[in-house]
């Protein structure tokens, strides 16, 4: 079994567009939705949630007002003013439990802290395991850990050959707890000063962690000058362009029909150069 994690140094590049691609292309495989802030896999996927689990990922204090002696250690040692009239307002508690140690009188106990869900879903084109973090909830790389433990479970269970993983943008905790152990990252990247310079932060994280990966170049034709840029970029880093797709409005087209574009427009150009990633992709993982 192998996994290939699509990621992006920023957000808006077209990642999740190419995940959906792959998913029509792909046999065998399991999908999983790590882009767990923000969400939208499902848009193109039509899932039909089968299961469905809750996902605590820390931990709020709680003040007994009977025990509590209202002394004010605990708000004097809150750094985020969440502490008032001697209660924890969730919306501003950080977690940080540093009311819990300081109190004299064990009056602060720790209550699980439903931070979001976690779901099982099916689709055309095979399992999906996706979640939804709460509204101003933190852990988000606790939560892509449970997503992917339950998508190995999944491939594992069904004898999947690959798992397809829709990573988060950036480069912070949730980024690299789904690069973690994968066996392809695929960067897709935009002909931008912005795209650029986010390309070379996750390029260096992939490689500080020793993950095997690849650039493609989405919308390469707005801007053949900094494409060009960009590989040039790539070969001094002896980072592998691995494919690049034009600008099409077809995509758009596609997910409006719910649809990836590869399966709503199979003949047009920008399906071709998809295929084309795809089948080089795909000779990544199996060397």
């Amino acid at each position: 079994m192998r996994e290939v994690l699509i990621i992006s140094g920023k957000g808006g590049t077209g990642k999740t567009s190419m995940v959906g691609a792959f998913a029509a292309l792909a046999k065998n495989k399991v999908l999983a939705d790590c882009d767990v802030d923000a969400a939208n896999l499902y848009l193109l996927l039509n899932p039909r949630i089968k299961e469905e689990g809750k996902f605590y990922g820390s931990q709020l204090p709680v003040i007994d007002k009977e025990k509590c002696v209202e002394c004010g250690r605990c708000k004097e040692h809150c750094r985020f003013d969440a502490i008032h009239d001697y209660e924890v307002e969730k919306l501003f508690c950080e977690g940080c439990l540093v009311c819990y140690y300081v109190c004299p009188v064990d009056a602060i106990h720790l209550t699980d802290r439903l931070s979001g869900n976690w779901f099982v879903s099916e689709t055309v084109y095979g399992p999906l395991v996706h979640a939804k973090l709460g509204i101003a909830e933190e852990n988000s790389g606790k939560l892509v850990a449970e997503v992917r433990r339950k998508a190995r479970l999944i491939a594992e269970t069904k004898k999947a050959d690959l798992i397809i993983t829709d990573g988060p943008p950036g480069i912070g905790c949730p980024v690299v707890s789904a690069l973690s152990g994968v066996d392809l990252a695929v960067i897709v990247t935009e002909p931008t000063v912005a795209g650029l310079h986010d390309l070379d932060r996750v390029v260096r994280v992939a490689k500080h962690f020793g993950i095997d990966h690849v650039v493609c170049i989405n919308k390469y034709d707005l801007d053949e000058e900094k494409t060009k840029e960009i590989e040039n970029y790539c070969s001094s880093y002896q980072v592998e362009v691995a494919g690049k797709v034009s600008f099409s409005s077809l995509l758009t087209k596609a997910m409006l029909e719910g649809k990836s574009v590869v399966e709503a427009y199979p003949y047009s150009q920008v399906s071709r150069e998809i295929e084309r990633l795809w089948k080089r992709v795909k000779q990544k993982i199996v060397q």
